[in-house]
């Protein structure tokens, strides 16, 4: 084999370690892996059979042909000319026994010496159970796939550091199993939304992240610049106005599992980087959208809980088996905020948001605004059980269709459980001179300063004068509700890169 000469200090240039006596150790182990022509990084030459999980759940002592893993070495216990050790691979942990008559005395010693807690191997065995009814791998072979440069963090308690568990998130994965589990049950949710949403007849699509005008929420973008065509474009705030034009197009029920972009604050319930499933249904409302967001969740809930519809959270239980709570926010701000008519009326509401200690930075703000106001400071955090709120103001609902029993309020909803906006949707607004004039009123809200105010979009303005059918829209929170369904307090513990601070 090929002996390539290679520098034994740490191989980091971007951001050094710090030298550890066992990191030294390691590194001349290193030194002499080469020097014997042996690769520390070899490619894999040999076939696996099986995962840790597989192995203990088809273990059949009938069974005694030999098979084959790989994984990182988690654990080490010497007994004399025998080893004891734990594999570890996405599916979960497995017991490996070597013993120096099988192995031959050389192998055995080299694993003694040269393999490390943290190592990546390929083995070979058969499978038995110990004394302690225990399933373990009797290993007559292994090969050194990768070499661990420094010690793991303490197994039985992980990382501690959260600044660590955050920006370097492969130790937290190695380490922590609450920690991968929660992922897997985020990917679990992704699974069981496009499922159910395929058998509803959608189709999944993909819409541009790069966008020339920021639309489909009220929210401040992040801007970028096309160099080729010298024109600033801006990472999407949200995919509404695209998916909405394939309506348009023809396709009736569609949906988008994507990742959106906001240049806002950061804080336990929000990341400017998340993920959002969103999809639209043609010739449906929002009656029966409440409806079926009710039963997916629930369903959700079920798949992940053993059937169970009870889950802890945040130190109580939410309950998803029972019918969801529906509110009007006015009837909402009145019960939640202990207030009467007579403290919400146009006279009235701006002492009410002084006692309230709620200031706007819009002093002409409409009678709407104040009352979401109210809402979202008084109402929102005490939201624990599920519960559906309906009859928005208009004002604040740019892209709803107006209720046809009262045009000052949105045919609109939003669900809310632990206190967070979990879903938003709405009635489309298909009327194009309708759009056309909130598009208007929300510009000169942006030109006075109101920054996540909605741009004017006159390509979906024409997209409407082509006709789009009765359409029922709806957005959901992934990471919210992967926060939900393993009973996470911040945001941080359910994205596996979240946003940090530079050092």
């Amino acid at each position: 084999m090929k002996n390539n000469k290679i520098n034994t200090t740490t191989p980091s240039t971007h951001e050094p370690h710090e030298l550890s006596n066992e990191n030294q150790i390691r590194l001349q182990k290193i030194a002499a892996l080469h020097e014997k022509g042996i690769s520390p990084w070899p490619n894999i030459t040999e076939t696996i059979t099986l995962s840790c999980d597989e192995a203990l759940d088809e273990f059949d002592e009938k069974h005694t042909e030999p098979q084959t893993l790989a994984g990182r070495l988690m654990l080490v216990r010497e007994h004399g000319k025998t080893l004891f050790g734990k594999i570890q691979d996405q599916t979960g942990e497995l017991q490996i026994y070597l013993r120096q008559d099988i192995l031959g005395q050389e192998p055995f010693a080299f694993f003694q010496q040269m393999i490390d807690i943290g190592d990546i191997i390929w083995i070979k065995g058969t499978l038995f159970k110990t004394k302690t009814d225990e399933i373990t791998l009797k290993v007559d072979a292994y090969q050194l796939l990768s070499k661990c440069l420094h010690p793991l963090p303490e197994k039985f308690h992980g990382l501690t550091d959260i600044e660590k568990i955050y920006r370097q998130r492969y130790l937290d994965l190695i380490t922590n199993k609450d920690s991968r589990e929660r992922f897997i049950v985020r990917s679990h949710i992704i699974r069981l939304f496009r499922m159910m949403l395929d058998e509803f007849g959608c189709i999944e699509v993909e819409t541009p992240m790069l966008q020339p005008i920021p639309g489909g929420a009220a929210a401040r973008p992040f801007v970028t610049h096309h160099n080729a065509l010298d024109a600033d474009l801006y990472l999407r705030i949200a995919p509404e106005l695209y998916l909405k034009r394939l309506v348009v197009g023809g396709f009736d029920r569609v949906y988008e599992i994507n990742r959106n972009f906001r240049n806002e604050g950061i804080s336990t319930r929000h990341n400017p980087e998340f993920t959002m499933l969103e999809f639209y249904f043609a010739y449906l409302d929002y009656h029966f959208m409440m409806d079926f967001v009710e039963n997916m969740v629930r369903l959700i809930v079920e798949a992940l809980n053993d059937e169970k519809t009870v889950v802890s959270f945040a130190g109580k239980q939410l309950n998803f088996g029972t019918p969801f709570a529906r509110l009007t926010m006015y009837d909402a701000v009145m019960k939640y905020g202990a207030l009467n008519q007579e403290q919400l009326t146009h006279e009235a509401i701006d002492t009410t948001l002084l006692a309230k200690g709620i200031t706007l930075e819009d002093k002409q703000a409409a009678w709407g605004h104040k009352l979401y106001a109210l809402f979202e400071a008084v109402v929102e955090p005490q939201l624990f059980q599920p519960t559906f709120i309906t009859h928005f103001p208009i004002e604040v609902s740019p892209l709803a269709k107006r209720d046809e029993k009262d045009p000052k309020i949105a045919a609109r909803f939003e669900l809310f459980i632990g206190g967070m906006e979990l879903s938003n949707g709405f009635n489309e607004l298909n009327d194009p001179f309708d759009q056309k004039a909130r598009f208007e009123e929300q510009a000169r809200a942006h030109a006075s300063g109101v920054i996540d105010a909605h741009r004017y979009d006159a390509d979906y303005i024409q997209t409407l004068e082509y006709g789009l059918p009765p359409t029922v829209g709806c957005g959901i929170g992934i990471d919210r509700l992967a926060m939900l369904l393993t009973n996470t307090t911040s945001i941080k513990d359910v994205i596996l890169f979240p946003t940090l601070k530079q050092k």
